[in-house]
C-alpha cells in the first residue's frame, strides 16, 4: 500500500485498486481507446491514448492521440497547404518517416476507412491538401500523425492482461473535443467509478 496526495487530500490506495479483471469482457477493435495505466513508465506511452485503427490476425495498428511534437506538417509534407495550423501528433515509434491522417468527414475523402462513428482513418492525401486549400477541410476535421504504435499478433492482449492499458470508447469526442494536455485525464473521469479515481492519481505511486 501506498500514500499520495490528491486535490489536496491524503488517500491510501491498495495495489489492487484496479486491475485487468476490471477489463475483462471488452474488445479492442478499430475505433477503440487505451488508456495507459496511471503508473506506465514507458516514455513512449506515459499517459498516452492510443486509438486503435487495425487489430487483426497480424497484429495491431494505433495512434497516440494526445502526444504533439514539435514540426509543423508544411516541414514534413511536402506542398502542404500553408494555411493549415493544426499540429502534428506523434502516433507513436514505429514508422516515424510515415504520416498519418484521422477525420471526421466520413465520405467526402475519397478512400477513407471508418473505423468508429465519426472518425476515418486515411484517404487521398492529395484530396485532402486540395479541400484544405479551398477551406473545405479545418483543424476541427483533421489530425496528422507521424509514426505510429504497432503490436504483434497477441503481444497487446499480453500487455492488457498485464493490467497495462484500459479499454475505452468515444475516439469522436475524445479525438476532436479534448485537448491533447488534459485528453488522459478527461476520458478517465469520465468513465467514472474506479476509473474517474484513477484519473487523480499522480505519475509515480511514491509522489506524497
Amino acid at each position: 500500500m501506498f500514500i499520495f496526495i490528491a486535490n489536496q487530500e491524503s488517500m491510501i490506495l491498495p495495489a489492487t485498486t484496479w486491475s485487468y479483471e476490471f477489463e475483462k469482457g471488452k474488445h479492442v477493435k478499430p475505433g477503440t481507446l487505451l488508456l495507459a495505466e496511471p503508473f506506465m513508465d514507458d516514455d513512449n506511452f506515459r499517459r498516452a491514448v492510443v486509438l486503435i485503427c487495425r487489430n487483426d490476425a497480424d497484429g495491431t495498428h494505433g495512434l497516440l492521440l494526445n502526444k504533439p511534437v514539435d514540426l509543423r506538417l508544411q516541414d514534413v509534407i511536402e506542398n502542404f497547404p500553408l494555411s493549415y495550423e493544426g499540429k502534428l501528433m506523434l502516433g507513436g515509434p514505429v514508422g516515424t518517416d510515415l504520416i498519418q491522417v484521422i477525420h471526421n468527414r466520413g465520405t467526402l475523402i475519397e478512400g477513407s476507412l471508418k473505423i468508429a462513428e465519426g472518425v476515418y482513418w486515411g484517404g487521398n492525401f492529395e484530396q485532402i491538401k486540395k479541400l484544405i486549400r479551398q477551406g473545405t477541410l479545418t483543424t476541427a476535421h483533421l489530425r496528422f500523425f507521424i509514426g505510429y504504435a504497432g503490436w504483434d499478433e497477441g503481444q497487446l492482449d499480453a500487455e492488457i492482461k498485464d493490467s497495462s492499458w484500459i479499454i475505452s470508447t468515444g475516439a469522436n469526442e475524445t479525438l476532436f473535443y479534448h485537448h491533447p494536455e488534459n485528453m488522459w485525464r478527461l476520458k478517465m473521469q469520465s468513465m467514472g467509478g474506479v476509473y474517474k479515481s484513477m484519473a487523480g492519481y499522480p505519475e509515480s505511486p511514491m509522489l506524497n
